[in-house]
């Protein structure tokens, strides 16, 4: 069977370099150590972490318990008030967010000052939407869909900055800020979808096309895993998304004589070797 694996699955600089400051203070500090929610969306990683010591704090009451240690800040960011309370705390943090997703949080903190209504293109329950919210001084709204863009009334306000979740997908990212732009409101589009992300989903549609199946491989929760599942099962309707090697149906590649391998951002190369190495032996 021909394999075809994706150059750019697998670990972006966020991720990779939230990981490994991760790994480093559990090896410095051996207990104490907590990441304020799970450091990347990946069980494998987490759970890796909690075997050397590291705690996931999963609430700001959580964090607002603990009375001494070193809590890393998530790759996906955190609301401003997570470090307030750190300070009034006076607990030791690291903050391993994302460039990315940071320069996003001082665009919205700029443009709410203005007075611009921010506009967030992405999933409202997603932690780094969460935590981008937590960094705008007015109003602001969620928007992941064409009826909610279509919905969208802004009443005596007409200043508005659009912004994007860093993993949203680029196609979905233009319709809808194709409607909102027929508002005719006073608007400022800036697009801060991560480069690694738009590269990462036009590779994976280009395999797509060119093999008998789809192997995406990332966490059940990973947005950035999710969009490129709904991707490439629009161009191969064999797409399969697992989270690791123990979720491939065999059954499913036995007349299959090319497949298409990518995962999401929070994906170990470990789990993707895995499961490219398997699939060229098994079939």
């Amino acid at each position: 069977m021909e394999v075809k694996t994706a150059k750019s699955a697998g670990f972006c600089f966020g991720v990779k370099r939230a990981v490994e400051k991760a790994y480093e203070v559990a090896g410095e500090k051996k207990s104490g150590v907590y990441t304020y929610g799970s450091i990347i969306h990946n069980e494998e990683v987490v759970g890796d972490l909690e075997k050397r010591g590291v705690s996931v704090l999963n609430s700001e009451e959580e964090l607002k318990a603990l009375s001494e240690g070193t809590v890393i800040i998530r790759s996906h960011g955190v609301p401003r008030r997570i470090y307030e309370v750190l300070r009034e705390k006076g607990l030791d943090y690291v903050d391993v967010t994302c460039p990315f997703v940071l320069k996003i949080h001082r665009i919205v903190e700029r443009e709410s000052r203005a007075g611009r209504h921010i506009v967030i293109i992405g999933n409202k329950d997603h932690p780094e939407v969460e935590a981008t919210r937590g960094w705008c001084e007015g109003p602001s709204t969620v928007i992941e869909t064409r009826e909610e863009a279509e919905k969208f009334l802004l009443e005596g306000h007409e200043k508005v900055c659009i912004v994007s979740q860093t993993t949203f997908n680029y196609k979905n990212f233009q319709e809808l800020v194709e409607i909102l732009a027929k508002k005719r409101y006073d608007r400022l589009v800036l697009n801060t979808i991560c480069n690694a992300t738009n590269e990462r989903q036009a590779e994976a549609a280009e395999i797509a096309k060119t093999v008998d199946a789809m192997i995406v491989i990332g966490g059940k929760h990973s947005s950035n895993t999710q969009k490129l599942f709904e991707i490439c099962k629009g161009v191969c309707k064999n797409t399969y998304y697992i989270q690791t090697l123990a979720d491939l149906d065999s059954d499913s590649f036995r007349s299959i004589q090319c497949v298409g391998i990518t995962a999401g951002a929070s994906t170990p190369n470990k789990i993707i070797e895995e499961v490219s190495k398997h699939v060229r032996i098994k079939f």
